[in-house]
């Protein structure tokens, strides 16, 4: 079969802009462009997320030594 040539894909470009209509898949493309902006936005909290917590945890750190293994 072979790879694809740039006659095979705009064949199936044209076969799916003809199935869906370019007003659909404009759509299409402005809510997944939305969905990828959302995820990236979610990411970047999470790691702010993470590093807030890394520095109060490293406030609250408690430095001994065990001197006598608790028995059960």
């Amino acid at each position: 079969m072979g790879t694809f040539s740039i006659w095979h894909w705009l064949i199936v470009l044209l076969v799916v802009l003809l199935i869906f209509g370019t007003k659909k898949l404009r759509n299409i493309g402005s809510d997944l462009g939305g969905a990828v902006k959302g995820f990236k936005e979610g990411m970047a909290g999470i790691d702010e997320d993470q590093a807030k917590l890394g520095q109060a945890s490293n406030a609250n750190t408690i430095e001994g030594e065990v001197k006598e293994k608790a028995k059960s």
